[in-house]
């Protein structure tokens, strides 16, 4: 279980990495993950040792959210001031992801389909 914590932590720093290198506008951990998923795209399959560190991280992942609230507690004159032009974010961005999800899964689902009838 440590190998797998040791595996995410590499990942987390090799993101930190290339955010920090290139001047990314996107967290390291994010960019972190993505490498973390190609990895395992090209393997093909999770390895026990990184599935179940993973699973008991997931299983806490509620806990995660704790700094999250605090911060937001701790700005929360920033947020009474700009309410709506954050609830206007909220809005477009989660209908521009149900948008761009519906466009990358009618396709793939119409793909997958064809399979099974072959």
């Amino acid at each position: 279980m440590l190998v797998g914590f040791l595996i995410l932590l590499l990942f987390q720093f090799a993101g930190e990495l290339i955010v920090m290198a290139l001047a990314m506008p996107v967290p390291g951990p994010v960019v972190g993950m993505v490498l973390l998923l190609v990895c395992l795209i090209i393997k093909g399959e999770v390895p026990e040792s990184l599935r179940l560190p993973s699973e008991a991280l997931l299983k806490h992942l509620a806990l995660l959210f704790v700094p999250a609230g605090v911060g937001l507690m701790t700005h929360f004159s920033l947020l009474q001031a700009d309410w709506l032009a954050i609830l206007l974010a909220l809005i477009v961005s989660t209908g521009l992801t149900i948008i761009v999800t519906a466009l990358i899964l009618n396709p793939s689902a119409k793909k997958l389909h064809q399979l099974e009838k072959e």
